[in-house]
Protein backbone atom coordinates (compact mmCIF):
# COMPACT_ATOMS: atom_id res chain seq x y z
CA UNK A 1 0.00 0.00 0.00
CA UNK A 2 1.21 3.26 -1.02
CA UNK A 3 0.89 4.03 3.42
CA UNK A 4 3.71 1.55 3.69
CA UNK A 5 6.40 3.62 1.54
CA UNK A 6 6.21 7.28 3.52
CA UNK A 7 9.65 8.99 3.44
CA UNK A 8 11.23 9.23 6.93
CA UNK A 9 10.40 12.85 7.10
CA UNK A 10 7.03 12.05 6.72
CA UNK A 11 6.56 12.28 10.86
CA UNK A 12 8.20 16.03 11.09
CA UNK A 13 4.82 17.58 9.04
CA UNK A 14 3.18 17.97 12.23
CA UNK A 15 6.11 20.28 13.61
CA UNK A 16 5.22 22.29 10.07
CA UNK A 17 3.61 26.00 9.34
CA UNK A 18 0.07 26.02 7.98
CA UNK A 19 1.90 27.72 4.97
CA UNK A 20 4.18 24.59 4.45
CA UNK A 21 1.59 22.14 5.22
CA UNK A 22 -0.67 23.22 2.31
CA UNK A 23 2.01 22.77 0.06
CA UNK A 24 3.83 19.42 0.56
CA UNK A 25 -0.46 18.32 1.35
CA UNK A 26 -0.62 14.58 3.30
CA UNK A 27 2.52 12.44 1.49
CA UNK A 28 3.93 15.76 -0.22
CA UNK A 29 4.92 13.64 -3.27
CA UNK A 30 4.69 9.86 -4.93
CA UNK A 31 6.49 7.36 -2.03
CA UNK A 32 7.06 5.18 -4.78
CA UNK A 33 8.29 7.09 -7.48
CA UNK A 34 9.41 10.46 -6.27
CA UNK A 35 7.04 12.88 -8.92
CA UNK A 36 6.91 16.34 -7.12
CA UNK A 37 3.92 16.80 -8.43
CA UNK A 38 1.44 13.48 -6.60
CA UNK A 39 0.42 11.23 -9.69
CA UNK A 40 -3.10 11.21 -11.43
CA UNK A 41 -3.72 7.89 -10.97
CA UNK A 42 -6.54 7.96 -14.07
CA UNK A 43 -7.40 4.21 -13.70
CA UNK A 44 -11.14 2.12 -12.75
CA UNK A 45 -9.51 -0.69 -11.29
CA UNK A 46 -6.29 -2.19 -9.59
CA UNK A 47 -4.91 -5.18 -10.14
CA UNK A 48 -4.42 -7.96 -7.02
CA UNK A 49 -0.98 -9.18 -6.35
CA UNK A 50 -2.05 -12.61 -5.17
CA UNK A 51 -5.06 -14.24 -3.89
CA UNK A 52 -6.57 -12.56 -1.13
CA UNK A 53 -3.55 -10.10 -1.62
CA UNK A 54 -4.62 -6.56 -2.34
CA UNK A 55 -2.71 -3.19 -2.74
CA UNK A 56 -5.21 -1.56 -0.61
CA UNK A 57 -6.84 -0.08 -3.51
CA UNK A 58 -9.58 -2.87 -5.66
CA UNK A 59 -12.06 -0.05 -7.68
CA UNK A 60 -12.06 3.41 -7.97
CA UNK A 61 -15.16 4.32 -6.74
CA UNK A 62 -14.00 3.10 -3.34
CA UNK A 63 -10.65 4.42 -2.72
CA UNK A 64 -8.18 5.86 -4.99
CA UNK A 65 -4.92 6.99 -4.21
CA UNK A 66 -5.14 10.94 -6.30
CA UNK A 67 -8.28 11.38 -3.99
CA UNK A 68 -6.25 9.88 -1.33
CA UNK A 69 -4.09 12.48 -1.35
CA UNK A 70 -6.45 15.00 -1.64
CA UNK A 71 -8.74 13.91 1.65
CA UNK A 72 -5.10 13.29 3.50
CA UNK A 73 -4.46 16.80 3.29
CA UNK A 74 -7.60 18.47 4.13
CA UNK A 75 -7.80 16.21 7.14
CA UNK A 76 -4.11 18.04 8.35
CA UNK A 77 -5.19 21.38 7.00
CA UNK A 78 -8.74 21.31 9.14
CA UNK A 79 -7.46 19.37 11.94
CA UNK A 80 -9.60 16.69 11.31
CA UNK A 81 -9.13 12.55 11.77
CA UNK A 82 -10.48 11.93 8.03
CA UNK A 83 -11.53 13.73 5.08
CA UNK A 84 -13.50 12.72 2.37
CA UNK A 85 -14.02 14.56 -1.16
CA UNK A 86 -17.25 14.10 -2.87
CA UNK A 87 -18.53 15.56 -6.78
CA UNK A 88 -19.63 19.00 -5.40
CA UNK A 89 -20.27 20.50 -2.59
CA UNK A 90 -23.98 19.57 -3.04
CA UNK A 91 -22.77 16.08 -3.01
CA UNK A 92 -20.74 16.53 0.61
CA UNK A 93 -23.91 18.21 2.19
CA UNK A 94 -25.89 15.39 0.88
CA UNK A 95 -23.76 12.78 3.08
CA UNK A 96 -24.04 15.57 5.82
CA UNK A 97 -27.70 15.25 5.91
CA UNK A 98 -27.87 11.45 5.36
CA UNK A 99 -26.90 11.18 8.93
CA UNK A 100 -30.46 12.52 9.83
CA UNK A 101 -33.36 10.12 10.53
CA UNK A 102 -36.79 10.36 10.15
CA UNK A 103 -37.92 12.53 13.01
CA UNK A 104 -34.89 14.32 13.24
CA UNK A 105 -35.08 18.01 13.99
CA UNK A 106 -31.75 20.60 12.07
CA UNK A 107 -31.34 24.02 13.09
CA UNK A 108 -29.51 26.03 10.08
CA UNK A 109 -28.60 29.32 9.61
CA UNK A 110 -31.52 31.36 7.98
CA UNK A 111 -29.72 32.49 5.22
CA UNK A 112 -28.15 29.36 4.23
CA UNK A 113 -27.02 29.20 0.65
CA UNK A 114 -29.90 28.09 -1.57
CA UNK A 115 -28.97 25.14 -2.33
CA UNK A 116 -28.11 23.73 1.03
CA UNK A 117 -32.16 24.95 1.92
CA UNK A 118 -32.90 22.55 -1.46
CA UNK A 119 -31.36 19.54 0.09
CA UNK A 120 -33.29 20.03 3.15
CA UNK A 121 -36.69 21.57 1.86
CA UNK A 122 -37.30 19.34 -1.25
CA UNK A 123 -35.44 15.88 -0.44
CA UNK A 124 -34.85 15.08 3.59
CA UNK A 125 -38.05 16.64 4.64
CA UNK A 126 -39.55 14.35 2.12
CA UNK A 127 -37.78 12.16 4.52
CA UNK A 128 -39.85 12.83 7.29
CA UNK A 129 -36.56 14.90 8.71
CA UNK A 130 -37.83 18.54 10.27
CA UNK A 131 -35.79 21.93 9.38
CA UNK A 132 -35.76 25.31 11.32
CA UNK A 133 -34.02 28.30 10.26
CA UNK A 134 -32.26 30.40 12.71
CA UNK A 135 -29.81 33.73 12.89
CA UNK A 136 -26.95 31.17 14.41
CA UNK A 137 -25.47 34.64 15.47
CA UNK A 138 -27.93 34.96 18.09
CA UNK A 139 -27.49 32.17 20.38
CA UNK A 140 -30.23 32.70 22.55
CA UNK A 141 -32.41 32.17 19.18
CA UNK A 142 -30.45 28.64 18.61
CA UNK A 143 -31.55 27.87 22.20
CA UNK A 144 -35.16 28.66 21.83
CA UNK A 145 -35.60 26.80 18.74
CA UNK A 146 -34.10 23.41 20.17
CA UNK A 147 -36.58 21.19 20.25
CA UNK A 148 -36.30 17.44 21.70
CA UNK A 149 -35.58 15.67 18.73
CA UNK A 150 -32.98 18.40 17.41
CA UNK A 151 -29.50 16.57 16.04
CA UNK A 152 -27.79 18.75 14.22
CA UNK A 153 -26.76 22.15 13.60
CA UNK A 154 -25.52 23.07 10.53
CA UNK A 155 -24.34 26.86 10.20
CA UNK A 156 -22.62 29.16 7.30
CA UNK A 157 -19.88 31.57 9.02
CA UNK A 158 -19.75 34.05 7.67
CA UNK A 159 -22.98 33.58 5.92
CA UNK A 160 -23.88 33.40 2.30
CA UNK A 161 -24.63 36.26 1.76
CA UNK A 162 -25.61 38.45 4.38
CA UNK A 163 -22.10 38.05 6.08
CA UNK A 164 -23.72 37.08 9.79
CA UNK A 165 -20.89 35.57 12.26
CA UNK A 166 -22.00 33.00 14.58
CA UNK A 167 -19.60 32.33 17.92
CA UNK A 168 -18.58 28.49 17.23
CA UNK A 169 -17.51 27.83 20.73
CA UNK A 170 -20.83 28.21 21.57
CA UNK A 171 -22.86 26.59 19.05
CA UNK A 172 -20.70 23.96 20.27
CA UNK A 173 -21.08 24.30 23.42
CA UNK A 174 -24.98 24.34 23.24
CA UNK A 175 -24.88 20.97 20.58
CA UNK A 176 -23.07 18.97 22.81
CA UNK A 177 -25.63 20.20 25.88
CA UNK A 178 -28.11 18.44 23.81
CA UNK A 179 -25.94 15.36 22.19
CA UNK A 180 -26.21 17.19 18.63
CA UNK A 181 -23.44 17.45 15.94
CA UNK A 182 -22.32 20.95 14.66
CA UNK A 183 -21.55 21.19 10.97
CA UNK A 184 -19.85 24.32 10.07
CA UNK A 185 -19.36 25.30 6.08
CA UNK A 186 -15.90 26.75 5.94
CA UNK A 187 -16.16 27.54 2.56
CA UNK A 188 -15.74 31.17 2.73
CA UNK A 189 -12.57 31.43 4.89
CA UNK A 190 -10.96 28.23 4.17
CA UNK A 191 -8.71 26.31 6.76
CA UNK A 192 -5.84 29.39 6.33
CA UNK A 193 -8.18 31.77 8.17
CA UNK A 194 -10.52 29.33 10.07
CA UNK A 195 -10.60 25.90 12.25
CA UNK A 196 -13.78 25.12 13.39
CA UNK A 197 -13.27 21.46 14.86
CA UNK A 198 -10.35 23.40 16.60
CA UNK A 199 -13.28 25.61 18.18
CA UNK A 200 -15.52 22.85 18.68
CA UNK A 201 -16.76 21.56 15.72
CA UNK A 202 -17.94 17.54 14.19
CA UNK A 203 -17.96 18.29 10.75
CA UNK A 204 -16.70 20.91 8.75
CA UNK A 205 -17.97 20.78 5.18
CA UNK A 206 -16.70 23.00 1.62
CA UNK A 207 -17.72 23.57 -1.55
CA UNK A 208 -13.72 22.61 -2.79
CA UNK A 209 -15.22 24.22 -6.33
CA UNK A 210 -14.17 28.04 -4.77
CA UNK A 211 -11.57 28.98 -2.58
CA UNK A 212 -9.66 25.46 -2.21
CA UNK A 213 -9.66 24.94 -5.96
CA UNK A 214 -9.24 28.91 -6.47
CA UNK A 215 -9.04 29.08 -10.31
CA UNK A 216 -12.68 28.11 -10.96
CA UNK A 217 -12.11 25.16 -13.33
CA UNK A 218 -13.11 22.39 -10.59
CA UNK A 219 -16.51 21.17 -9.01
CA UNK A 220 -16.00 19.17 -5.43
CA UNK A 221 -17.15 19.38 -2.20
CA UNK A 222 -14.87 18.38 1.31
CA UNK A 223 -15.79 16.78 3.94
CA UNK A 224 -13.53 16.71 7.10
CA UNK A 225 -14.88 14.60 10.76
CA UNK A 226 -13.54 14.32 13.98
CA UNK A 227 -14.60 10.98 15.07
CA UNK A 228 -14.51 7.66 14.29
CA UNK A 229 -17.90 7.14 13.94
CA UNK A 230 -18.42 9.90 11.58
CA UNK A 231 -15.84 8.58 9.71
CA UNK A 232 -17.32 5.16 8.73
CA UNK A 233 -20.57 6.94 7.78
CA UNK A 234 -18.55 9.12 5.22
CA UNK A 235 -16.85 6.06 3.98
CA UNK A 236 -19.95 4.16 3.65
CA UNK A 237 -21.63 7.22 1.92
CA UNK A 238 -18.82 7.63 -1.09
CA UNK A 239 -18.97 3.53 -1.20
CA UNK A 240 -22.67 3.36 -1.68
CA UNK A 241 -23.79 6.82 -3.15
CA UNK A 242 -20.80 6.67 -5.78
CA UNK A 243 -20.04 10.41 -5.39
CA UNK A 244 -16.36 10.68 -5.08
CA UNK A 245 -14.15 12.80 -6.56
CA UNK A 246 -12.71 11.75 -9.90
CA UNK A 247 -9.06 11.49 -9.94
CA UNK A 248 -8.23 14.25 -12.04
CA UNK A 249 -10.52 16.97 -10.47
CA UNK A 250 -8.98 15.92 -7.22
CA UNK A 251 -5.54 16.16 -8.69
CA UNK A 252 -6.50 19.96 -9.63
CA UNK A 253 -7.51 20.53 -6.17
CA UNK A 254 -4.41 19.76 -5.14
CA UNK A 255 -2.97 21.72 -7.14
CA UNK A 256 -4.64 24.71 -6.05
CA UNK A 257 -4.38 24.46 -2.69
CA UNK A 258 -0.49 24.72 -3.07
CA UNK A 259 -1.38 28.60 -3.48
CA UNK A 260 -4.24 28.83 -1.25
CA UNK A 261 -2.43 30.91 1.22
CA UNK A 262 -1.32 33.46 -0.93
CA UNK A 263 -4.65 33.68 -2.98
CA UNK A 264 -6.32 34.05 0.43
CA UNK A 265 -3.91 36.82 1.54
CA UNK A 266 -4.67 38.84 -1.33
CA UNK A 267 -8.63 38.38 -1.71
CA UNK A 268 -8.81 39.48 2.08
CA UNK A 269 -6.52 42.67 1.28
CA UNK A 270 -8.49 43.38 -1.84
CA UNK A 271 -12.05 42.90 -0.18
CA UNK A 272 -10.99 45.15 2.82
CA UNK A 273 -10.51 48.20 0.33
CA UNK A 274 -12.96 47.61 -2.27
CA UNK A 275 -15.78 47.64 0.80
CA UNK A 276 -14.32 50.30 2.02
CA UNK A 277 -14.89 52.08 -1.42
CA UNK A 278 -17.86 50.45 -1.74
CA UNK A 279 -19.09 52.35 1.57
CA UNK A 280 -18.56 55.93 0.56
CA UNK A 281 -20.23 55.33 -2.82
CA UNK A 282 -23.89 57.77 -2.76
CA UNK A 283 -25.56 54.75 -4.50
CA UNK A 284 -24.56 52.24 -2.65
CA UNK A 285 -26.80 51.91 0.34
CA UNK A 286 -25.52 49.31 2.85
CA UNK A 287 -22.60 47.42 2.48
CA UNK A 288 -22.24 43.62 4.25
CA UNK A 289 -18.53 42.71 5.11
CA UNK A 290 -17.42 40.96 8.45
CA UNK A 291 -14.28 42.69 8.18
CA UNK A 292 -15.78 46.43 9.36
CA UNK A 293 -14.81 46.95 12.99
CA UNK A 294 -18.42 47.59 13.56
CA UNK A 295 -20.10 44.98 12.14
CA UNK A 296 -22.18 43.16 14.76
CA UNK A 297 -19.86 40.09 14.36
CA UNK A 298 -16.38 41.25 14.54
CA UNK A 299 -15.01 40.64 17.33
CA UNK A 300 -16.16 37.13 17.45
CA UNK A 301 -14.46 36.91 13.77
CA UNK A 302 -11.10 38.14 15.58
CA UNK A 303 -11.57 35.40 18.27
CA UNK A 304 -12.27 32.47 16.01
CA UNK A 305 -10.53 33.71 12.91
CA UNK A 306 -7.86 35.04 11.00
CA UNK A 307 -9.01 37.24 8.16
CA UNK A 308 -12.22 38.17 6.81
CA UNK A 309 -11.79 36.30 3.20
CA UNK A 310 -13.02 37.65 0.10
CA UNK A 311 -16.77 38.10 0.22
CA UNK A 312 -18.62 41.43 0.01
CA UNK A 313 -23.04 41.51 -0.41
CA UNK A 314 -24.16 45.54 -1.08
CA UNK A 315 -27.25 46.43 -1.31
CA UNK A 316 -27.51 49.69 -4.06
CA UNK A 317 -30.03 52.16 -4.66
CA UNK A 318 -32.21 51.28 -7.76
CA UNK A 319 -32.54 48.09 -9.72
CA UNK A 320 -31.50 50.09 -12.83
CA UNK A 321 -27.77 50.75 -10.69
CA UNK A 322 -27.84 47.07 -10.10
CA UNK A 323 -28.37 46.14 -13.61
CA UNK A 324 -25.60 48.62 -14.45
CA UNK A 325 -22.59 46.83 -12.40
CA UNK A 326 -24.03 43.35 -13.58
CA UNK A 327 -24.23 43.96 -17.36
CA UNK A 328 -21.56 47.14 -17.54
CA UNK A 329 -18.58 45.78 -16.18
CA UNK A 330 -15.50 44.83 -18.04
CA UNK A 331 -13.10 43.00 -15.92
CA UNK A 332 -15.10 41.70 -14.22
CA UNK A 333 -17.59 39.01 -14.66
CA UNK A 334 -21.24 38.84 -14.22
CA UNK A 335 -21.27 34.58 -12.86
CA UNK A 336 -22.21 32.71 -10.88
CA UNK A 337 -19.85 30.94 -8.01
CA UNK A 338 -16.91 32.75 -5.90
CA UNK A 339 -13.63 31.88 -4.47
CA UNK A 340 -11.38 32.09 -8.07
CA UNK A 341 -8.85 34.13 -8.70
CA UNK A 342 -11.31 36.36 -10.93
CA UNK A 343 -13.60 38.69 -9.39
CA UNK A 344 -17.43 37.76 -9.74
CA UNK A 345 -20.50 39.59 -9.68
CA UNK A 346 -23.88 37.92 -8.50
CA UNK A 347 -27.28 38.55 -8.23
CA UNK A 348 -28.57 36.26 -5.63
CA UNK A 349 -32.27 37.07 -6.12
CA UNK A 350 -32.15 35.04 -9.16
CA UNK A 351 -29.19 32.80 -9.01
CA UNK A 352 -27.59 31.61 -5.28
CA UNK A 353 -30.87 32.50 -3.72
CA UNK A 354 -33.36 31.37 -6.19
CA UNK A 355 -34.55 28.42 -4.07
CA UNK A 356 -35.39 30.62 -1.08
CA UNK A 357 -39.16 31.79 -0.37
CA UNK A 358 -39.74 35.23 -1.43
CA UNK A 359 -40.86 36.28 1.55
CA UNK A 360 -37.59 34.59 3.84
CA UNK A 361 -35.61 36.57 1.09
CA UNK A 362 -37.68 39.71 1.09
CA UNK A 363 -36.51 39.95 5.07
CA UNK A 364 -33.59 38.70 4.90
CA UNK A 365 -32.28 41.72 2.44
CA UNK A 366 -32.58 40.27 -0.72
CA UNK A 367 -33.91 42.26 -2.91
CA UNK A 368 -34.11 42.99 -6.72
CA UNK A 369 -31.32 45.81 -5.32
CA UNK A 370 -29.33 42.96 -3.56
CA UNK A 371 -25.68 42.37 -4.92
CA UNK A 372 -22.77 39.49 -4.16
CA UNK A 373 -19.05 40.11 -5.39
CA UNK A 374 -16.74 37.74 -4.80
CA UNK A 375 -13.38 39.72 -5.00
CA UNK A 376 -10.13 38.12 -6.76
CA UNK A 377 -6.51 38.93 -6.40
CA UNK A 378 -6.38 41.64 -9.30
CA UNK A 379 -5.27 44.61 -8.78
CA UNK A 380 -7.54 46.43 -6.30
CA UNK A 381 -6.94 49.53 -8.33
CA UNK A 382 -9.07 48.16 -11.37
CA UNK A 383 -11.09 46.47 -9.49
CA UNK A 384 -12.64 49.76 -7.89
CA UNK A 385 -11.96 51.26 -11.71
CA UNK A 386 -14.49 48.81 -13.07
CA UNK A 387 -16.73 49.06 -10.48
CA UNK A 388 -16.91 52.61 -10.60
CA UNK A 389 -17.60 52.94 -14.72
CA UNK A 390 -20.69 50.54 -14.29
CA UNK A 391 -22.26 52.03 -11.48
CA UNK A 392 -22.00 55.37 -13.25
CA UNK A 393 -22.57 54.05 -16.94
Amino acid sequence: MIEDCFYDSYDTKDSLHFESKVVHGGLGCDPITGAVSFPIFQSATFRHKDFDVSTGYTYTRLKNPTREELERTMAILEGGTAGFAFSSGQAANMSVFGILRPGDHVLLSDDIYGGTYRIGEDIFKNQGCVFTYVDMADTEAVRAAIGPSTKMLFVETPTNPMMKVADIRKLSEIAKEIGALLVVDNTFLTPYFQRPISLGADIVVHSGTKYLCGHNDVIAGIVVVNTPELEAHFQLQLKSRGNGLAPFDSWLLLRGLKTLCLRMEKHNENAALVAKWLREQPKVKKVYYAGFEDHVGYAISKSQSTGFGGMISFEVDTLETAKSLLTKTNMILFAESLGGTETLITYPLTQTHESIPADIREKLGINDRFLRISIGIEKVEDIIADLAQAMEA
